[in-house]
């Protein structure tokens, strides 16, 4: 069997190196061309800069619409009878008078073309892993509440507390605890221990729920129970699962046609503490929710992240999640892809798991802690070259016309990142500052200030739905609170430029210079109460 393993450091020859050198150059050589162009030619520059305004205007346009449509999506699928709708699946009979239209087409789908070896809803067990390196109670045990808030039969679910060795015997101790009060109440409940040191595993998240797995697999094959009938869902101790979740994620997978090259992806939101966190934070918190409701409704784009669910028979044969990266969610997509010969899609779960914003103890680490974490996300451009060895430099029945497009949607993705906010914000009054007595040069920061006041609708759209999706207001906070949950979007340009493309131009560039982040920075988790 073809090793889809991402190579280790000094594995990596001079084609994989140039493909780690890729985004990175293209990141520096889009964000220096206002300026070449502007000293070359001033209409050059001019051209660039409109287009590239004009594109991004056109998208601005796209995505309001997008988060509109999956905000009232969500909204929809919470509301949703699940296990009716799952008791309907379960007969192939349309009982639920309440149930949407698309339930009756997803009936006769599964009627007419799986019914012969479809996995039932009674059939599925869920696992829920949620891995954890030394967080406090105070945010691990909400998390577990919530899972056992659930609207699902809670003895089809195994609960696996995922504890980092290294972080001491408080984490195990807390794990133990929190079995002995809360493990009673699923099929199967167990803390497993993550060692520390194992050899070729970078510090992060992908070697402690590895380890969890193949916990899990000699358990189903104790109890003889089918790994395709389960499903792994894996949560950072802060992601709160809507109620909802393992009813919808039970009827997608048993709707779908080949469940087992399938990843199913819920919406994170990040509104657990969002009353809490700083405004900076609140702003960067609730731009990445909608980005995920965005991608949500583009399946061509959708990839595992964060909180993710995959049949157990398929981690199974794609040994798990990596251990040589600190990205291991979004990697995992791309890992089962070249493990299938690219027979893998990734299903929206239109229902929300809830996770906390950034917040720290102070200010000052707050600031910090957000950094890393989406500079950890930025990290995934260390997937492009991964992607190129496996499609384009190792022999595969892949469609070649399919594979570029998913390469070229990754790379263009990474480097609009680290440069879109630098070159829509910055750079139209370049070529003037260069050229001041060209006519073209004068005009652009006219063009640039237009569209930028008419995208200004989208930052509109945006404030709407995050006032629509806040949960309630906590009580040591006074009504003024909520005005500046309004004001705090006067950050949006700041924290574009210093959390989005700052970090990213960070993330490409060691990436280039080999100067690989090798640990998983975990992002602290305060509580306020």
């Amino acid at each position: 069997m073809r090793s889809i393993e991402i190579p280790q450091p000094n594995e990596r020859d001079l084609k994989y190196r140039l493909f780690e050198i890729l985004p990175a150059a293209l990141t520096w050589t889009i964000l220096s061309l206002p300026i070449v162009l502007g000293a070359l030619s001033p209409k050059l520059a001019a051209y660039f800069i409109i287009a590239y305004l004009l594109i991004w205007f056109a998208r601005a346009v796209a995505l309001n619409l997008r988060s509109l449509q999956g905000y009232r999506l969500i909204e929809q699928h919470k509301k949703v009878p699940w296990a009716k709708l799952n008791a309907d699946l379960e007969l192939l009979e349309p009982h639920t008078k309440e149930a949407p239209r698309w339930h009756a087409r997803n009936l006769d789908r599964v009627r007419e073309h799986i019914s012969h070896n479809r996995i039932k809803p009674g059939e599925v067990y869920h696992a829920i892993f949620i891995a954890f390196v030394d967080e406090s109670r105070d945010i691990l045990e909400p998390t577990i509440e919530s899972v056992l808030a659930s609207d699902y039969d809670l003895k089809k679910v195994i609960l696996i507390l995922a504890y980092e060795e290294r972080a001491g015997p408080a984490s195990e101790k807390l794990a133990n605890s929190l079995i002995t009060d809360y493990g009673s109440r699923f099929y199967h409940a167990e803390a497993i221990g993550h060692p520390f040191g194992i050899l070729g595993e970078v510090i992060g998240k992908g070697g402690n729920v590895t380890y969890a797995g193949r916990r899990l697999k000699k358990f189903l094959e104790e109890k003889k129970i089918d790994p395709l009938h389960v499903l792994v869902t894996t949560l950072d101790s802060d992601n709160r699962p809507h109620k909802q979740y393992l009813g919808a994620l039970t009827y997608t997978y048993c709707s779908t046609e080949e469940p087992r090259y399938a990843s199913y992806q819920p919406i994170p939101m990040y509104t657990n503490n969002i009353w809490d966190a700083p405004a900076p934070m609140r702003v960067i918190a609730t731009g990445n929710s909608f980005w995920m409701v965005i991608q949500s409704l583009r399946p061509h784009t959708l990839r595992n992240f964060s909180a993710h669910a995959q049949p157990m028979a398929a981690l199974i044969d794609t040994d798990f999640w990596s251990v040589r990266t600190i990205v291991e969610d979004g990697h995992q997509y791309w890992r089962t892809y070249f493990r299938y010969d690219g027979k893998h899609d990734v299903f929206p779960v239109f229902v929300p798991i809830y996770q906390d914003a950034v917040l720290a103890a102070t200010y000052r680490k707050t600031i910090k802690a957000q950094f890393l974490q989406v500079r950890r996300w930025a990290y995934g451009a260390s997937d492009v070259a991964y992607v190129a060895k496996m499609g384009l430099l190792t022999k595969n029945p892949i469609p070649k016309h399919l594979f570029w497009a998913k390469f070229g949607r990754l790379l263009e993705g990474h480097v609009s990142w680290s440069t879109a906010s630098l070159i829509l914000l910055l750079a139209a009054p370049v070529p003037f500052l260069l050229n001041p007595e060209s006519y073209i040069a004068n005009q652009i920061p006219q063009i640039a200030r237009w569209l930028q006041t008419v995208a200004t609708v989208g930052i509109l759209v945006t404030l709407y739905l995050s006032m629509r999706s806040l949960p309630p207001k906590p009580a040591r906070y006074r009504r003024h609170r909520t005005v500046w949950m309004i004001l705090q979007w006067i950050y949006l340009p700041l924290t574009s430029i210093v959390f989005g493309s700052f970090a990213a131009i960070y993330s490409q560039t060691r990436l280039a210079l080999g100067r690989y982040i090798g640990k998983f920075d975990v992002t602290e988790k305060a509580v306020k109460k």
